[in-house]
């Protein structure tokens, strides 16, 4: 079974089926030994009845004590035998569970790994959640059909064979009888992977909806808008509970119908026997082999249809697997190396220059145009954006990661130690705490950095959580710092504070956040103003409050802090 460390491969991504299959040809040892042992298994179930006749018609009947004595005592060794192969097959069919389960984890999590700050701008959080919870499970059931799946095929034509050394008749009956069998629940199958891929799709909109009202809860409060969330969240639910009765109604089917078949057609087969044996074609023994034949059938016709019905969901879950797997991070084809000295950032698209080694501050009305500019300077959309006026698209997305951090305001924080939040190794964070006024927030832990963290800092305010973040972007120290709203959840004087110390932190190194605070636009080298995205004016704080009315009113409601 695969380890924590090795290599998962390289998934068939060309669609559902081709996934499973892979998943099969990554242990092939282990899935030839599940579909012996099921097939043996299954065999050995058929051979049973077939030592019965023999017992009767050979022991019982002509009253041959001894000849019953051995028959019996081979029904009683292929029974022993018999329960050690479902005890091997059943532990060999869960490793191969567990392995598709872990590789799929893997290359779910590598994968996720290499989109990187990519995955959050091609899928949704509840689409990763949904797979990683889900459907998992669901890709390692369907491998089932590798052991039990192969068996009831081989053990379906040995009763065939066996039945025509009875019965010709009886023998044509089974065969044709079996694949009716199958094909009369087909249809139920096609409707349940159909079912079953809307029900998988609803399912990943409504977890993204719990992530979101879940991580937006405090925001939602205070802006009166829980209801309106929780409305939509109720209305997806009634959805999917309504899709969720869908697929059930189809799987009772499904399941009904792998039952009671089967049943009738051992009713019918059973009688057309009993025919025979009164018609004396066929011997009492043969009779009761006929009977414990088709009677073994049921298992492999009930494990046919379990396999189609888990084959159905696997497939959709493996879809869903492979769609995500075909995710491409951001495209690298940046040849250049990153500028040797301090340089420009530019951006065409809003004329915004980030010049080297001074504080500069964008200001918006909306922070989300803001937020593009930033995110278009660290290269994490395409753009025409160019530093020292090389384009970035022309120089090695590794070298810009080396010099150029985005530091975005709801960054993820992972559970573990604050130590471990903020540093993720052993350095000394003692300097990022102070210019980021967090040493009251290590004061507060009862063991200090040593404190456990929640997932994304829950047992933190979200005042305590910015400030976190802003340490582990100061503790990263790179050349050029782009900060977006870093003071955002402050009150004005710990916002002051953070401002004073940002800067004499940072001196010398290049430096832009986004704002529209007073208090950090007056630390600013250069202040920004942007109107609709577009670079409206440039200057110090104080100039612009004198010289833009549009900037003055933007900044307007912050103005008697400045007092």
């Amino acid at each position: 079974m695969i380890d924590a460390y090795e290599d998962p491969g390289t998934p068939d991504v060309r669609g559902g089926w081709r996934y499973l299959w892979w998943l099969v040809r990554c242990q092939p040892g282990r899935s030839v030994a599940g579909a012996l042992l099921g097939s043996s298994w299954m065999v050995l179930l058929a051979a049973t009845p077939y030592l019965m006749a023999k017992a009767i018609d050979e022991g019982l009947e002509p009253g041959d004590w001894a000849a019953l004595a051995g028959w019996c005592s081979a029904l009683f060794a292929v029974g022993s035998v018999n329960a050690w192969l479902s005890i091997m097959r059943h532990r060999t069919m869960t490793r191969v569970r567990m392995d598709a389960n872990f590789r799929t984890v893997k290359v779910v999590v590598g994968q996720a790994v290499r989109l990187g700050a990519a995955l959050s701008r091609r899928t949704g959080a509840g689409e990763v959640v949904t797979i990683g919870v889900g459907d998992v499970q669901t890709i390692a059931q369907a491998l089932t059909v590798v052991g039990p799946g192969v068996g009831a095929c081989v053990a379906y034509l040995t009763v065939a064979a066996l039945l025509v050394s009875v019965s010709p008749l009886l023998a044509a009956v089974v065969l044709l009888g079996i694949p009716a069998i199958v094909l009369l629940v087909g249809p139920f199958l096609s409707r349940l992977q159909g079912a079953e891929t809307e029900y998988r799709d609803r399912q990943g909109v409504l977890t993204s909806r719990i992530a979101d009202l879940a991580g937006g809860l405090r925001v939602l409060n205070g802006l009166g808008g829980k209801g309106l969330v929780a409305d939509a969240f109720h209305r997806d639910s009634r959805h999917l509970q309504a899709q969720g009765y869908r697929v059930g109604a189809v799987t009772s089917w499904v399941q009904a119908l792998g039952v009671g078949l089967p049943t009738l057609f051992l009713a019918v087969v059973t009688w057309l026997a009993a025919r025979l044996a009164a018609q004396g074609e066929i011997t009492v023994g043969e009779l009761v082999a006929v009977y414990g034949y088709v009677a073994v059938l049921v298992g492999p016709v009930a494990f046919w249809v379990e396999c189609g019905y888990q084959l159905s969901r696997g497939v959709v879950a493996a879809r869903r697997v492979v769609r995500f797997l075909r995710l491409e991070p951001l495209e690298d084809r940046g040849t250049r190396d990153a500028p040797a000295e301090p340089s420009v950032l530019h951006d065409p698209e809003s004329d915004v220059r980030i010049l080297p080694g001074r504080l500069t501050a964008l200001a918006c009305a909306r922070p989300s145009d803001t937020a593009r500019v930033l995110d278009r300077l660290a290269r994490y959309t395409p753009s025409q954006a160019t530093w020292a006026g090389v384009p970035l698209d022309e120089i090695r997305l590794p070298r810009i990661r080396e010099h150029i951090l985005l530091a975005d305001h709801e960054a993820d924080l992972f559970a573990g130690t604050l130590r471990e939040v903020i540093t993720g190794a052993d350095s000394d964070p003692t300097a990022a705490l102070h210019a980021a006024v967090a040493e009251d927030i290590v004061q507060a832990l009862p063991d200090g950095l040593d404190s456990p963290m929640d997932a994304q800092a829950r047992n933190l305010s979200g005042g305590q959580r910015q400030r976190i973040r802003l340490v582990r972007a100061l503790l990263a120290d790179p050349e050029i710092l782009l900060a977006t709203e870093p003071t955002s959840a402050l009150d004005a004087h710990t916002e002051a504070l953070v401002a004073k110390r940002l800067r004499e932190t940072r001196e010398g190194r290049t430096t832009a956040v986004t704002t529209t605070s007073p208090l950090v636009l007056d630390h600013a080298d250069t202040v920004l103003y942007l109107v609709d995205g577009k670079l409206a004016a440039t200057g110090t704080h104080q100039q612009l409050l004198t010289e833009e009315p549009g900037y003055r009113a933007l900044v307007a409601r912050d103005a008697e802090v400045m007092k």
